[in-house]
């Protein structure tokens, strides 16, 4: 049976208040800022939506999502192990950020930090059974509470994640995105 809980809702505002900060920008002569500043408003607090979503659904596993991407990142590699390097390049995180993520993974039982082998300044992370068991059900959640339906249509989807796509390489995120797969 797939997980499945409700998350609370805050009551909805009578009135947009980043329809209200424009208004309020153009209402004292910053025209030329009013529409990035509303494009800069409205992404922070969809996010801000969009974690407290994925935050609630993970609570049950005591997972932040911090804790969970490193999670799900050593699951998706060939061996359930990288660098802690690698992972900090991949998730785009600093490394102490990942350092003390990792710790607290260690601590859990869910993953195994150990020597590199061939480099003896660098550390390994592993996923332990226990771990993959944890992400594989945190998954399976997320799946079903957040990713399956983030609000909003499969087109508005597709368009919005091109559109943060090419703000995000217009701010030097990344080069070029490799080309999508096609769908299984």
């Amino acid at each position: 049976m797939p997980y499945r809980r409700t998350v609370v809702q805050p009551r909805p505002l009578p009135v947009d208040p980043l329809a209200e900060a424009k208004r309020q920008w153009l209402a004292h002569g910053w025209t030329d800022a009013a529409d990035g500043m509303t494009v800069v408003t409205s992404v922070m607090r969809a996010q801000q939506l969009l974690l407290a979503r994925v935050d609630a659904t993970l609570k049950p596993f005591a997972l932040s999502f911090a804790r969970y991407e490193v999670l799900r990142l050593l699951a998706f590699s060939r061996s359930g192990r990288l660098p802690l390097s690698s992972v900090v390049a991949r998730l785009q995180v600093h490394a102490t950020t990942i350092t003390s993520t990792a710790e607290r993974l260690v601590r859990d039982g869910l993953v195994i930090r150990e020597p590199h082998p061939h480099d003896g300044r660098a550390a390994l992370l592993s996923l332990t059974p226990a771990g993959r068991e944890l992400v594989d059900r945190a998954t399976t959640a997320l799946n079903a509470e957040v990713f399956a339906d983030p609000g909003i249509s499969t087109e508005d989807a597709a368009e919005l994640v091109a559109i943060v796509a090419r703000m995000r390489k217009a701010a030097g995120d990344f080069t070029d995105p490799r080309p999508q797969p096609e769908p299984l």
